[in-house]
């Protein structure tokens, strides 16, 4: 059975609580694709730093704010060190990133190793991103479908590609056995995100 704060966090959080947790996240995004930059181009990181939207206003105005500095952050390390490696050294670090915020929220709120307190999980923390979704059988796996993302607002569909990196992560970080791919993106012009969703041998059934 789901904890109680599991329960609670999936089902309602205030817009305080939300704000903080994407405060939160924005620092740990931001950090990272700031640290990729500043290692390779310093003075480009500098400049653009400076220029950094701070998160202030409602829920919407912040998730606004962090998206454009996610975007300038992506645009300006595709064109220092190229798209390919961009992509590369990004998703791997934003990966990292997504696997703490996992990790630590599997702690925090007491996510065991069924799939539907994993659900439960990511149902809380999308709530912070606007992010509304469903959950469909797929073979012997699951498909998470995203109809709603107050992000796709906001977001290129570079810089959401490669930001999805952080959600795979925070799946793995949820539950170790567990792994998810995302196949398609409203960014990308779809009427709906799709992402498979799938169980290692050995962990909880699915």
């Amino acid at each position: 059975m789901p904890s109680l704060r599991l329960r609670l966090a999936s089902s309602w959080l205030p817009e305080w609580s939300l704000k903080g947790h994407l405060e939160n996240v924005s620092e740990l995004t931001t950090g990272a694709l700031e640290t990729l930059l500043a290692d390779r181009a310093p003075t480009t990181a500098a400049k653009l730093h400076s220029s950094m939207k701070p998160l202030v206003g409602n829920l919407s105005e912040c998730r606004a704010a962090m998206a454009w500095n996610h975007n300038a952050l992506v645009q300006s390390l595709v064109e220092e060190i190229g798209e390919k490696e961009a992509f590369n050294l990004g998703r791997e670090s934003l990966f990292k990133v997504g696997l703490r915020i996992g990790e630590e929220t599997r702690s925090v709120l007491g996510v065991g190793d069924d799939i539907d307190d994993l659900i439960m999980a990511a149902r809380a923390l999308y709530k912070v991103l606007g992010i509304s979704f469903m959950v469909e059988r797929r073979g012997d796996g699951l498909e998470i479908v995203v109809r709603r993302c107050a992000l796709s607002n906001y977001y290129s569909e570079r810089a959401c590609m490669l930001l999805s990196a952080v959600d795979e992560g925070v799946i793995r970080g949820l539950n170790p056995r567990v792994g998810m791919k995302f196949e398609r993106m409203i960014t990308s012009g779809f009427p709906t995100c799709i992402a498979r969703v799938w169980v290692e041998p050995g962990g909880a059934p699915a």
